[in-house]
């Protein structure tokens, strides 16, 4: 059986994302400092899916088919950590698509790659 055995994002600065990614998700380089094409962030805690960041020359669409969920316990929560990563540098995203009550929130990372920040107790 096949498992997800690491994420890998695109960017095009790679130690600027590793430096936004590593705080926003308290991630530390797997293997020393990131380099400029390449590096694997794991959990400091030791538990968790790696995200892998690598050089991209194709610039982040807006309308990703793959992108990161990132789970928050409640609405409180998922406010507080979407401040949190706005102040980060993450951006607001005026997303298009949402519905008409939504357990979402769509953010950029500085990168330009759209994520979501959900409140799983919504509904």
């Amino acid at each position: 059986m096949l498992r997800i055995g690491t994420v890998v994002l695109g960017v095009q600065d790679v130690r600027r994302a590793a430096e936004f990614w590593g705080r926003a998700l308290g991630y530390v380089p797997r293997d020393g400092e990131p380099s400029d094409d390449w590096v694997v962030l794991v959990p400091a805690a030791g538990t968790g899916t790696p995200v892998a960041l690598g050089r991209s020359v194709t610039p982040a669409q807006e309308h990703p088919r793959v992108h990161l969920d990132l789970y928050a316990d409640d609405a409180a929560e998922q406010a507080a950590e979407v401040e949190r990563l706005v102040g980060l540098g993450a951006v607001r995203v005026d997303w298009d698509s949402y519905p008409e009550d939504p357990d979402f929130v769509v953010l950029a990372d500085p990168e330009g790659n759209r994520f979501c920040v959900i409140d799983t107790a919504h509904g």
